[in-house]
């Protein structure tokens, strides 16, 4: 075992650049190219990638020093003679044992052979200086691999066509570059576009109309119980997902994007095999952008049942008799009951935490609570799920928890606990990429994984799993890809709930203010003294900010009420934007609307509010 010096590499034209954070300690395990340490230039941002593998024995830097071309990083106990850096490697061969253990006389090295020449990075573009990025670094070139026979190749691969993917596909054409898109599906769009975000939407639309109608009838308008066509609902929700997917087609062919049909795995870290159901090809790509997103978790030891539904399977709106189970009180399943109660199911919902919407702020969620509770069979808290079974009358489930009813038959059972990341069902190991025990893909803030030329974005790469977010983080890919400087640096990313009432947040929650020992200084609004509000009969709502005790800056902003979803995209762009309680406060916000109650929560903090009367402190 030899001690080996990690150094920074050179710089170019940068001199005591600074470090800006220290990402190894003494006795980490490290591999070849594992981040070091970042370093910051007036120009740029860079992670410093480790050239061997092996145990730090040493940290010789820390956060603030200066370093430039050969300033030692750290030193690594190497494991073997393979894991110290070529330049030293090439001084000297290893020595050779023979049979009868005397060593052999050191031999000349035979030079390895001469691996395909990597893609290199195109180089950036000088209108887009000042903006934070991982450097290119040299000598990132991998071990020399074998060849891989290929069909045919292009500039830039991107493999999946959800948001994320179709996103960066479509940046990346705009950029100039010869794109393939592979989607496992028939139709592009993937699972938010066909299964997910866009027929959930259409569907609680449909809720919300029925819900509406019916509490008009204490207002002295009355329909009348409504006549629901099922076929026909479906069908409307089906030339709703037909027009944007039937769109993304068009745009692909505008932009002349090659769209390729198939199931995609890599076989190495420049070639992906696509398999169809007219056969395999392989492509072989100079970079690529993974975009494949996740699948619904299916809880263990459930009976095979057509009864026991996912979030796809309860979109298609099956006709059954008997009450329906929820299983997970998270986003994905209070729409679904949302739809279900309006379209007349009796519902009940079970979630393992004592809250509904785990992670969001309580007091966001009580309105709606409270909502639901009037409308639904049951909602049972810190309550598990012990034991489901098929009979020919239902789906009989047993509960555990303090206040766990009796086991109960219920007609279906919507199992919505959440998503798992794709990441291990894509080849990963074939191309050398980095994936977690979880199956997310570690990326840094140009989306790039551990391998250079290949990136990931949206619900593989990391949390939240937002449509948004990952639109966002492929524009920032494609850009980089294309030789532009860029990062994904955001402050808030909005997650919204589209119950009734709709349920919004960005940026930092009070639970989290409260682990991280964060000072803020809260000011809410109350929807019941908001005219808009009660004039749509829905007083129930907040609106609530959350701002540094210091500097008075906006740190995050949460929102329960009638389209809290359309209401929150102020706050977030309040947050990118550094505004404290003046700047939103004074920002003149038009009457009457809902709106109005961002400003009066802001008022609230800056001690200006006029809508309500809050005695000022002694």
């Amino acid at each position: 075992m030899s001690r080996v010096d990690l150094v920074v590499p050179d710089l170019g034209n940068f001199h005591d650049v600074p470090i800006v954070d220290v990402l190894v300690k003494v006795g980490d395990t490290i591999e070849v190219d594992a981040p070091l340490v970042t370093l910051e230039t007036d120009k740029a941002s860079m992670d410093v990638p480790a050239t061997a593998a092996g145990r730090i024995a040493e940290v010789l830097l820390k956060r603030g020093d200066k370093v430039s071309k050969g300033s030692v990083i750290a030193r690594v106990e190497a494991n073997s003679q393979a894991d110290v850096p070529a330049s030293e490697a090439a001084t000297a061969a290893a020595p050779d044992k023979s049979a009868g253990g005397a060593a052999a006389p050191a031999a000349k090295p035979t030079p390895a052979p001469t691996p395909p020449a990597a893609p290199s990075p195109p180089a950036a573009k000088p209108e887009s200086e000042g903006d934070t990025v991982r450097m290119p670094m040299p000598n990132l070139a991998r071990p020399p691999q074998g060849q891989v026979d290929f069909n045919r190749s292009t500039q830039l691969l991107v493999l999946g066509s959800g948001p994320g993917g179709y996103t960066a596909a479509f940046r990346a054409a705009d950029l100039g570059m010869q794109v393939m898109l592979v989607e496992r599906w028939p139709m592009l769009g993937g699972v938010c576009l066909n299964v997910g975000c866009i027929p959930s939407k259409a569907l609680l639309h449909a809720a919300k109309v029925i819900e509406d109608a019916e509490e008009m009838g204490s207002r002295g308008i009355a329909f009348g119980a409504p006549e629901i066509d099922l076929a026909k609902l479906r069908g409307w929700k089906e030339t709703v997902v037909k027009k944007l997917t039937g769109g993304l087609r068009t745009l692909a062919k505008q932009r002349k994007v090659e769209v390729v049909q198939g199931v995609g795995r890599f076989v190495s870290a420049n070639v992906l095999e696509v398999m169809s159901n007219s056969g395999s090809e392989r492509i072989r790509f100079e970079q690529c952008i993974i975009a494949a997103g996740s699948e619904a978790i299916r809880l263990p030891g459930l009976p095979d049942d057509p009864r026991i539904m996912d979030s796809t399977d309860a979109l298609e709106l099956p006709e059954f008799s008997g009450g329906l189970l929820v299983i997970g009180g998270g986003i994905i399943g209070l729409e679904m009951a949302c739809v279900y109660d309006a379209l007349g199911s009796r519902v009940s919902v079970v979630e393992l935490t004592p809250q509904l919407m785990p992670g969001c702020d309580p007091d966001l969620v009580r309105p709606l609570e409270r909502r639901i509770r009037s409308r639904y069979e049951q909602i049972l808290l810190g309550t598990r799920v012990a034991r489901v079974e098929a009979l020919p009358e239902g789906i009989r489930v047993t509960f555990e928890g303090e206040k766990a009813p009796a086991p109960q038959v219920f007609g279906r059972v919507l199992v919505a606990v959440g998503r798992s990341p794709n990441g291990k069902l894509i080849g990963a190991e074939a191309a050398g990429i980095n994936v977690s025990d979880r199956g997310f893909i570690p990326v840094d803030r140009q989306r790039r994984t551990n391998v250079p030329n290949i990136f990931a974005i949206g619900d593989i790469s990391e949390p939240p799993m937002l449509a948004h977010k990952a639109m966002h983080e492929a524009k920032v890919a494609a850009e980089v890809a294309a030789g532009e400087r860029r990062a994904f640096d955001v402050r808030a990313i909005p997650s919204v709930a589209y119950t009734d009432p709709e349920v919004a947040w960005a940026g930092l929650t009070e639970i989290e203010a409260k682990a991280k020992g964060i000072a803020i200084e809260k000011g809410t609004f109350p929807w019941a003294a908001n005219g808009r509000s009660l004039s749509l009969g829905r007083d129930e709502g907040m609106t609530k900010l959350l701002f540094d005790r210091e500097s008075r800056r906006l740190l995050g902003a949460g929102i329960v009420g009638t389209n809290a979803g359309e209401l929150i995209s102020e706050l977030a762009l309040a947050i990118e934007n550094g505004c404290d309680a003046a700047d939103i406060g004074l920002t003149v916000h038009p009457h009457p609307t809902l709106s109005e109650t961002v400003a009066g929560a802001a008022d609230a903090v800056e001690g200006t509010l006029t809508d309500l009367y809050i005695p000022k402190r002694k």
